[in-house]
């Protein structure tokens, strides 16, 4: 695995890159070895944040974690990224096993033992809910998310006439997720 570390609002010495490329090696047996993984470590009001960023077939797998030890955050984000790709192994064998050889190739490429994985079932909906999605403009779907009190809201654009979902950012803002086909 090829490591790509950036520093933002902070100097990326040598000793923090030998710190970054040990804990980084604890998950580089999962993937493929030309896999390029992007690191980002900001430092901003005594709050290390350490991003990771890594491309695995079609998706990514991605993990922030904020602490005021870089280490520290440098080992949670390892713990994330690891279970996710446990987990996305997991959810990619049952796919294979109910029948869709359109994952088999993918699975194949996930490179978590199969001991670590267990037969517990990953996903369990609990609950199903329906709705009226009703067309209207992202401010109008901004105002019912917040009268609903929910940090997401799925509704029709009026303009395009495609699904859209508005959600609430961590610092406050608002986000808007258009489908691109």
């Amino acid at each position: 695995m090829r490591y790509n570390i950036i520093g933002k609002n902070i100097d990326v010495w040598d000793k923090t890159k030998e710190m970054v490329e040990k804990k980084m090696d604890r998950i580089a047996k999962l993937f493929p070895e030309d896999t390029e993984a992007t690191i980002t470590l900001s430092l901003e009001k005594l709050v290390s944040t350490v991003e990771v960023t890594i491309p695995m077939n079609k998706r990514y797998v991605r993990a922030e974690v904020q602490d005021p030890d870089m280490t520290a955050a440098m080992d949670k984000a390892v713990d994330i990224l690891e279970g996710q790709v446990v987990r996305y192994k997991k959810r990619m064998r049952t796919k294979v096993r109910s029948g869709a050889e359109a994952y088999a190739a993918e699975y194949a490429t996930i490179l978590v033992p199969e001991e670590d994985l267990d037969d517990e079932p990953m996903v369990k909906i609990e609950k199903v809910k329906h709705f009226e999605v009703k067309p209207m403009d992202a401010e109008e779907a901004v105002m019912e998310m917040e009268l609903v009190g929910h940090n997401f809201f799925v509704f029709r654009n009026g303009e395009t006439d495609e699904v859209n979902v508005v959600y609430k950012r961590k610092n406050g803002t608002y986000g808007l997720i258009e489908p691109e086909y």
